[in-house]
């Protein structure tokens, strides 16, 4: 039986003559798809006014379907005004069912990019696990999801299932962790340009509508950076609080302190667990007690005591740790110094949550 997410896999062949080639789901359009057996029905959504290329639109829409799902026996295209949409419930219609028997959501954030805040949110998931914690992982950043690449997954499809009428998405297992990605859905090397409203729904169906049964944690890498995107998931997704990753460069700081007061602003206002030291030290892997401090030295500390939160762990660069990222084997489950400390980090991190 076909799936919502294949029929957008489908529609990313439709392209607006008028927008530069870009595709109907590039460009937002794409309001709803309902699956029925053999029936499909695709809502396609204009800002304002009526696309004057809408019925060539929805001409290309049946076909792109039609020529890759034979299976298909009929095909329906709505069209409607996004103004005329936002009179109703925008965005996807999901309840908070699915997280209601996750005991701690936590997010993992950084002020930028570039300071392994993926590398950190795995391999934390990896390691509590390792703890005997039942551990789910969201991988939030749509913009570059790299979960399904350093787990070893992204050669694999979610199923879904339908549950109470809804169709829910079931994450992969790995390592014992449950792990879901945008990147599951996307073609290899595909770029997902998303405005906004598409990314922030695309997330929240990355948490809302997957089975993740019963969880101790959940953790959610988010995209870097602080927005609209960040704002609004924090505000829809029942977020506990957030550990920050940083690097120890003094130039990280200004970085740091706009991750702090997003999760202190009053709009917000999640309790912020800890920082997590990145990078803090090169340790050769033939010569673990060496270090050498590239970029710093306790940066991360000075870092956790201007702004009055816990240092939760540092976390050494050993060659094994790309190596292993790349491999999609996360080096938590090594002995190596990286491993042991994204232990003693999972393991700060629950006895700061459980205070």
């Amino acid at each position: 039986m076909l799936k919502e997410n294949e029929i957008m896999k489908f529609l990313f062949d439709v392209k607006h003559p008028a927008k530069g080639d870009k595709n109907i789901v590039e460009l937002g359009m794409v309001d709803k798809v309902e699956i029925d057996g053999g029936k499909v029905k695709v809502t396609l959504a204009f800002p304002k006014r009526r696309d004057p290329l809408a019925d060539y639109l929805i001409g290309s829409v049946k076909a792109a379907i039609y020529r890759q799902a034979p299976e298909v026996t009929e095909i329906e295209v709505d069209t409607i005004v996004r103004e005329a949409a936002q009179k109703k419930q925008p965005g996807l219609n999901l309840g908070l069912e699915e997280v209601n028997n996750v005991a701690h959501i936590i997010g993992v954030a950084s002020g930028k990019g570039g300071v392994g805040k993926s590398t950190v949110a795995v391999n934390l998931a990896v390691a509590l696990a390792r703890l005997g914690y039942k551990v789910g992982l969201a991988d939030a950043d749509v913009y570059g999801p790299s979960v399904p690449i350093m787990t070893g997954t992204e050669d694999q499809m979610p199923e879904a299932e339908e549950k109470d009428g809804k169709e829910l998405i079931l994450p992969i297992e790995k390592y014992g962790v449950k792990w879901m990605s945008i990147g599951y859905f996307a073609e290899k090397g595909q770029a997902l340009i998303w405005r906004g409203p598409m990314a922030c729904n695309a997330l929240k169906q990355m948490i809302l509508q997957v089975h993740w049964g019963e969880l101790d944690f959940l953790l959610i890498d988010m995209p870097p950076g602080t927005g609209d995107i960040h704002i609004s998931l924090v505000n829809d997704i029942p977020m506990e609080g957030a550990v920050i990753v940083t690097t120890p460069q003094a130039v990280a700081l200004s970085d740091v302190e706009k991750g702090v007061d997003m999760f202190r602003n009053d709009k917000i206002n999640r309790k912020i667990f800890g920082l997590v030291e990145n990078m803090a030290w090169f340790t050769p892997e033939e010569l673990p007690e060496n270090k050498y401090y590239i970029f710093g030295k306790n940066g991360g500390v000075e870092m956790a005591r201007h702004f009055g939160i816990p240092l939760l762990g540092q976390i050494p660069i050993v060659q094994g740790i790309r190596e292993s990222g790349d491999s999609g084997e996360p080096a938590a489950l090594s002995s190596r110094p990286d491993g042991v400390a994204f232990v003693n980090l999972a393991k700060n991190l629950v006895e700061e949550i459980m205070k």
